[in-house]
């Protein structure tokens, strides 16, 4: 009997796997098969109708950027604008904003391209000299910031940049320009203005970028990480523009061993990681602020221990060397500082 049923499911199995195998018409929707898929048109000459769209979604819906130093504007066209701007043409060329452009003129030759972003040019080409004609996504070009960066959210809203306003960047009068570059593609994602993010933030932030270089740092310069895991440049609820509401958030999305609950806590460490370590590089050992133990001893002075304080002359070639200062110092015994759970962990000794 066994056998007969084994027999029987190896049978149906065969028949399972034919059926699958067997290639299957392509049939498109109709009153007598309304279940099937319509087709999907992959290479079809004719962009419009695939997938059941009208036009290419995305942008398909730009409109003519609002220039307020043009109000009496009108469009002219793409091709009146690389007439004169070639150059610009064949950078723009291969850029994520050109292919997705050129998708939509072809669904709809009305769809603007140039004028999306820099505005109606009838004004700017009777006058091409004259300066906020046309929108300029530069600080000289005559156009307000406010302007250019109205223009960008005017597709690039919501998400990382619902906070723009009022961010310290946009105090600061940055456009949006002076980090990216749509005419051309000189990074590998999001338009950056240099090669890689890490390079576009150290064009102002040259302080915290020499940072990385000392002994201890975030490996940042290894390509290991970029400015933006920690920060969100388009905008936060503090001037470091860190991504979460509080920095040891933040420090917890790859620390998270540092997290806790621990059953016997050390305060400093849970009010905020920055009390002992420093973002972004330091000369002393895990990114501290100060070495061991004179860092805890900012804190813990005159406290069960002996009450002298350790200096540099404590030091092994000082003149009174210590054993508390040799090592790792306080964390030899409080090995586990940022938290413990064991039971006789009070001291952070377990």
């Amino acid at each position: 009997m066994r056998m007969f049923l084994t027999l029987v499911a190896v049978a149906i199995a065969a028949l399972v796997m034919a059926g699958w195998r067997a290639p299957v018409a392509a049939q498109s929707v109709s009153a007598e098969n309304p279940h099937r898929l319509p087709s999907t048109h992959f290479g079809s000459d004719g962009p419009v109708a695939a997938h059941g769209f009208d036009v290419p979604p995305g942008f398909a819906g730009a409109r003519v950027a609002n220039n307020p130093l043009a109000m009496d504007a009108t469009p002219i066209g793409a091709a009146t604008c690389t007439a004169c701007h070639s150059r610009e043409a064949q950078n723009f060329a291969h850029t994520t904003h050109a292919l997705g452009m050129q998708v939509a003129e072809a669904a709809d030759p009305q769809t603007p391209t140039c004028e999306t972003c820099h505005g109606p040019g009838s004004r700017h080409a009777q006058d091409p000299t004259a300066k906020g004609l046309i929108i300029a996504f530069s600080h000289e070009g005559g156009s307000p910031i406010e302007t250019q960066t109205a223009t960008c959210l005017g597709c690039h809203s919501g998400g990382p940049r619902d906070q723009w306003t009022g961010s310290v960047h946009q105090r600061n009068e940055l456009s949006c320009s002076d980090c990216h570059n749509p005419m051309a593609r000189l990074s590998a994602e999001g338009l950056m203005a240099k090669p890689s993010i890490n390079e576009t933030c150290a064009t102002c932030h040259t302080d915290i970028r020499q940072q990385f270089n000392r002994r201890s740092h975030m490996p940042l310069p290894e390509g290991q990480m970029a400015c933006v895991d920690c920060h969100n440049p388009h905008g936060g609820f503090n001037n470091a523009l860190i991504k979460t509401d509080t920095v040891n958030e933040t420090c917890y999305q790859c620390h998270a061993e540092k997290r806790g609950p621990f059953l016997f806590e050390h305060a400093p460490v849970r009010d905020n990681c920055l009390n002992c370590h420093t973002p972004h590089g330091s000369n002393q050992h895990a990114l501290l602020v100060a070495p061991v133990p004179m860092l805890c001893q900012q804190c813990h002075s005159h406290v069960r221990h002996p009450n002298d304080l350790l200096t540099a002359q404590s030091l092994g070639t000082g003149a009174a060397p210590d054993e508390r200062l040799m090592g790792r110092g306080c964390l030899s015994c409080h090995a586990q500082i940022h938290g413990s759970n064991n039971p006789s962990g009070p001291r952070l000794h377990k």
